[in-house]
Formats: structure tokens, sequence, C-alpha cells
């Protein structure tokens, strides 16, 4: 998995409930225990790794995702799964 990114997406609950991303393999020292604590505190929509060879497309894709959860739309993990299908790592 060297390379990849492991990544969350949940919504907070906070009274906004806004869906959010982190990816865990991006945080360093200084914010990674807050947005670990912050994802932990969500409620856990789906979680995985990117590969490394499309990483901007795969942000893009999470991007739009959220977008669409935000804007009232229901996705269910296997939607998600769908849409971030190709942006998997190979093995």
């Amino acid at each position: 998995m060297a390379g990849n990114i492991m990544f969350e997406i949940y919504r907070e609950r906070s009274q906004d409930g806004d869906y959010r991303v982190v990816y865990f393999t991006e945080l360093d020292d200084h914010n990674k225990e807050a947005e670990i604590n912050r994802a932990m505190a969500g409620e856990h929509l789906y979680d995985g790794f990117i590969g490394s060879g499309r990483r901007g497309e795969a942000k893009e894709a999470i991007a739009g995702i959220l977008e669409l959860l935000n804007n009232g739309q229901i996705l269910t993990p296997a939607d998600v799964q769908r849409r971030l299908g190709p942006y998997a790592p190979q093995d």
C-alpha cells in the first residue's frame, strides 16, 4: 500500500452536519490528533484507499461526492464505492 492515501468520509455531528473527508496518510504532526478526533466524533460513511496513480482525479471525485451529500442527496456506502472504484489501488 506504499504511496496510497487512506481516507474517510464522515458526517460531522455538529448542528450543520456537513460531510467531510480526512486524508489520514497526509496528516502531519501539527494537525493529526485534531483531525483524527474530529473524524472519530463524526458519523462514518465510507473509508478506503486512493491509489497513487490518480490522486488528483480521485480527490476531485471525493469533492463531488461531498458536494452531493452536503446538498441533500442520499448516497450509500455502495454508491460511494461505485464512484471511487476506478481510483482504488491496483494490486
